[in-house]
This record gives structure tokens, sequence and C-alpha cells, in this order.
């Protein structure tokens, strides 16, 4: 089974191509264009790569977030035009199950961490046993840096931390986990399409595809717009 998997929720745009399990090719973009501007152009340069034809992919896989608003947006959208032109199933895959399983195999407590912009992260918490299956333990979050590394505390495990957020949470973390806490590299502190593809390569073997009409982005927060309208029927209501 091909499946593609594409990742636009973080100012990273990722592209990659899965065949039962064995990756054909990826394209990782950290660059300043736009996902807008870059994400068709690289798709068309993967397949190309690949020797395939969007029309030879059997699955998509998207990441639904959290992340950009924006980026969700456009992912999302182009996920849901490839599936439904092309009659092939799509999933959605967290942000944060991708980002972890950068890390599957590390003992103790895996936590991705994504900045979240207005001193908040989106972070959640996982354990692996096997280096390739993950069990979450938390609830997907947004929530304080400070409220992060007071949860992180209560675990006497060791703690493996990756993600852009990382950095958001400053010198309390090495203060309160002292040598407990541990850093991926830079190279995989970032999310991978490829993770999206497989982890969607998974739930699409398992027959467990979105209806694609209710697929919709995983803010955890609500967005700006979302937030004024609701502080608006807040005003109202008083």
């Amino acid at each position: 089974m091909r499946v593609l998997g594409l990742d636009t929720a973080t100012p990273v745009a990722g592209l990659a191509v899965l065949e039962d399990g064995r990756l054909l090719g990826e394209l990782f973009l950290n660059t300043g264009r736009t996902h807008s501007e870059k994400l068709l152009p690289a798709l068309h340069q993967l397949l190309d790569y690949c020797e395939l034809k969007l029309r030879d992919i059997d699955g998509f896989a998207v990441a639904i977030g959290p992340g950009s608003f924006t980026g969700l947006r456009i992912g999302l959208a182009t996920a849901k035009g490839f599936a439904h032109s092309l009659g092939k199933p799509l999933v959605g895959v967290p942000t944060l199950d991708a980002l972890a399983l950068n890390a599957a195999g590390a003992g103790g407590i895996i936590c991705p961490i994504l900045n979240a912009r207005k001193n908040e992260v989106y972070a959640a918490l996982y354990v692996s046993h096997n280096g390739q299956e993950l069990n979450r333990l938390s609830q997907y979050m947004a929530v304080s840096p400070a409220e992060l590394v007071d949860l992180l505390e209560q675990y006497e495990e060791p703690v493996t931390l990756l993600g852009d957020g990382v950095a958001v949470l400053g010198t309390e973390l090495r203060e309160k986990l002292g040598n407990r806490a541990r850093w991926m590299v830079n190279t995989l502190s970032l999310p991978r399409a490829s993770q999206i593809a497989y982890l969607g390569l998974v739930r699409l073997q398992q027959k467990s595809a979105e209806d694609i009409k209710e697929l919709v982005p995983f803010y955890i927060r609500p967005s700006e717009a979302e937030a004024r309208l609701m502080a608006k029927e807040r005003g109202v209501e008083k």
C-alpha cells in the first residue's frame, strides 16, 4: 500500500511516500516560503523522483494539528482535494503523535513540545516500549511552560524532550528535572512527513479512514477568529 503523508502544521513543510512501510522518498522544506507556494511544486518533484503519479497513491495521511492555523488549513484542504478527486481514503494524524515517534525507543517519558505562542506550548506525554508503537499518557495540552515543567517534575523517569517548544521552557526545566531531562538533536526535533505517513499507514491498514467531510483541524485551543466570536457571544449573554 502506498501512502502519501503531508505535513504543514509548522513552518516546516514535509511530504513523504511510503510503500508497505518502506520509505520511497521524502521532501523536508524548512525555508521562508509559504506552504501555499511550495507544497504543490514539492509534491510534483517528490512523485517524479519516486517515478509515481498521484493516481498511484493508495491513501493519504495529513497532519491535523496542533500547529499553525493557516498551515493546517492548507494541508488539510490539499489532502481532502486529492482524496476526494481520486476516491482514495484519508486519515488525519495528530502532529504531536508524529513528533513523538521521532523519539520512539527512548526510555522513560517522551514529551514532544510545540511553541503555541502567547506564552503557551502544545504538548503531550508518551511512552514507547518497542521502538515503534507509542502509548499516550496524557491529553493533548495547551499549557504555560511553567505548568508543563511542574507536570514533568511529577515523574521519576527520564524525560526526552523534542520540538521547537523546548526552548520556551527556559532554565526552569534544567533546575527542576536536572539530569533526568534529555534532548533530541535538532534534526529530530522537527515533525517529519514520513512519520505522518507511517502512522497513517497503520490506521489505513486497520480500515479506519476518515469521513472526508468530517475531518477538521485539531487546534486544541480556539483560533483567533473563534476566540473573538466566543468573547462577543459571552458579552451578549451578559
